[in-house]
């Protein structure tokens, strides 16, 4: 009778034994865009420690100025808008893998998006408050 049950297993195919192990819903798509949100934060970075550099010395109305540039503007509210969604997937995988009480982990999920998506709506109305003229 084991053997009869051994072969019978091996008959499965792939789909079969993996059904119910865990989900496949969205890992593919968080790893993607943990790479993209990083390769556009290097980028993005990179512009923008170049334009600190080059501000060194430079008075506040300049560097008001600079900053409120419409070209400067946009990249600083791309990358902070980046750099709050990469943090937040990145948290995210974090309480996914050492929060182990379900409770906890639900809070701490909806902590994660609050704080990101309040951060990012708080620096992104700074910048436009800047280049705007406030």
């Amino acid at each position: 009778m084991s053997d009869d049950w051994k072969r019978h297993e091996n008959l499965r195919t792939p789909l079969k034994r993996a059904v119910g192990l865990g989900s496949a819903k969205s890992g593919t798509d968080h790893f993607i865009w943990q790479r993209i949100t990083a390769i556009v934060l290097l980028l993005l970075g990179a512009y923008l420690i170049g334009l600190l550099l080059s501000l060194g010395g430079a008075s506040y109305d300049l560097a008001h100025a600079i900053v409120g540039d419409t070209v400067n503007a946009t990249i600083l509210v791309a990358f902070l808008i980046a750099m709050f969604w990469h943090a937040k997937l990145g948290l995210q995988v974090v309480i996914e893998d050492y929060v182990h009480t379900p409770a906890l982990a639900g809070v701490a999920h909806i902590a994660n998006i609050f704080v990101c998506a309040l951060a990012a709506i708080a620096s992104v109305l700074a910048v436009i408050r800047i280049t705007l003229g406030a």
